[in-house]
């Protein structure tokens, strides 16, 4: 009983605004949503109705980047259109799961600019700063396709080669201090992928019967494993790779996101529509801090610097911007 009323008490307290995009009548099938502090803007690919929009979080304002392929449907599936996108050097780079490409886009005028054929049908879109490179995992080939960033305006991608990761890769984030990028199997591995060798240099386990999302704390040395079962987990990467803590979540993970200032990680559960909310100590130890209501099929989100979550709803076709009701945790 006391769970249970704590549990409304979150619920209640909880600030919930909705967004909706526009073509997103009838739904989206998301797949990937970021958040960029260099863009100061929330990343939004809307899967089929073929743009690319972009969210100010201080002015929920949205500009909106056309030019993507489109297809009728709803929010079922997310095989359409651009599903991934992230801002790095200036441009941004988004998928386009139709035309098996990778696009790029320049930033201040919001157009497309350049477009790469892809090897295999795209995932995760990650700019790779150290590198300046842009890698794309096409989990179909177990294979990260990897561009090399050249020239100006508008730059070329010059392919570099792909990266194997069998039973993979699930999910990309990238570890600059580190020079590791890390993904996960589908089942129970995470692995480190060397930046200067390209070679797959660590494999650990990450406690999950299914992984999925991937989030990452250079900082401490972090990287964190959503589990579709319902489960977070905490990877000690500075060291060993062993897990440092779990906590519990909602069934049905995905994407998950985490917020250095307030150490926290977000891990929506798709199957229940709500939201874990989790805290993170310094040694990667998690504790559930409580649950917030998000949507049926959410499963995808991040955050901003401001306390801000960003939860992707696909039957409505709008984010939700969930404002952060718990402590910063210490």
């Amino acid at each position: 009983m006391r769970s249970s009323l704590l549990l409304a008490a979150v619920l209640a307290a909880a600030a919930v605004e909705p967004i909706p995009l526009p073509g997103g009548d009838g739904g989206i099938g998301f797949d990937d949503v970021r958040f960029s502090p260099e863009l100061e803007r929330v990343i939004v690919p809307a899967g089929r109705s073929g743009r690319l929009d972009l969210l100010d979080p201080r002015t929920r304002a949205l500009e909106t980047i056309a030019g993507f392929s489109t297809a009728p449907g709803g929010p079922r599936g997310h095989s359409q259109g651009t599903t991934s996108a992230d801002f790095g050097g200036g441009w941004l780079f988004a998928s386009d799961r139709t035309r098996r490409s990778l696009v790029v886009i320049d930033a201040r005028a919001r157009r497309i600019v350049a477009r790469a054929p892809l090897a295999g049908a795209p995932d995760y879109v990650r700019w790779v700063a150290p590198l300046r490179e842009v890698w794309v995992t096409e989990p179909g080939d177990n294979a990260i396709e990897t561009f090399r960033v050249e020239g100006g305006a508008p730059p070329a991608l010059v392919r570099t080669g792909a990266i194997e990761v069998p039973d993979g890769p699930e999910s990309l984030e990238i570890d600059a201090p580190r020079r590791r990028a890390y993904a996960n199997t589908w089942h129970d591995r995470t692995v480190a992928v060397d930046l200067g060798s390209r070679a797959v240099v660590a494999r650990w386990r990450n406690g999950c019967e299914g992984a999925r999302g991937l989030a990452v704390d250079p900082e401490r040395g972090l990287a964190f494993v959503g589990c579709d079962e319902g489960k977070a987990v905490a990877l000690d990467v500075a060291h060993d790779g062993t897990v440092a803590g779990t906590a519990p979540a909602a069934r049905g993970v995905d994407v998950i996101a985490y917020a250095p200032a307030l150490s926290h990680l977000y891990v929506p559960g798709a199957d229940a529509a709500r939201m874990t909310v989790v805290g993170v100590d310094p040694r990667g130890g998690l504790r559930a801090l409580g649950e917030v209501a998000t949507a049926a099929g959410a499963h995808c989100v991040t955050a901003d610097v401001s306390g801000n979550a960003y939860v992707c709803d696909p039957a409505r076709g709008r984010i939700l911007v969930i404002r952060d009701p718990f402590p910063a945790t210490r």
